[in-house]
């Protein structure tokens, strides 16, 4: 089994910067895709942020420029650097890794249980 735990939501002014981090435990052989995913109220759940196990990387056209995901694979570990954040930015954040198991034949995707950020003046 494999558990996702977050850190580092809040509460900032416009403008102003978090960084999410986001580390994964459990019998884990290898973790392929790793991404960031975000849901505001009344909305659906869009992907804001992805990072490969190669580093290759993709944002959503309204993160980009701002946002930052980066990945520590000997921790096991994917961050979100956030800067000059705007209101719109505000919701909840959910980490997402998939992740092969040691003894199982395929991946699945995980989900961590979500932080809040919220930008607000």
């Amino acid at each position: 089994q494999v558990q996702l735990v977050e850190s580092g939501g809040g509460l900032v002014q416009p403008g102003g910067s978090l960084r999410l981090s986001c580390a994964a435990s459990g019998s884990i052989f290898k973790i392929n895709d790793m991404g960031w995913y975000r849901q505001a109220p009344g909305n659906e759940r869009e992907l804001a942020a992805l990072i490969t196990r190669g580093d290759s990387t993709n944002y959503a056209d309204s993160v980009k420029g701002r946002f930052t995901i980066s990945r520590d694979n000997a921790k096991n570990t994917v961050y979100l650097q956030m800067n000059s954040l705007k209101p719109e930015d505000t919701a909840v954040y959910y980490c997402n890794a998939d992740v092969l198991l040691y003894g199982k034949f395929s991946s699945r995707p995980y989900w961590g249980q979500g932080t809040q950020v919220t930008v607000s003046s």
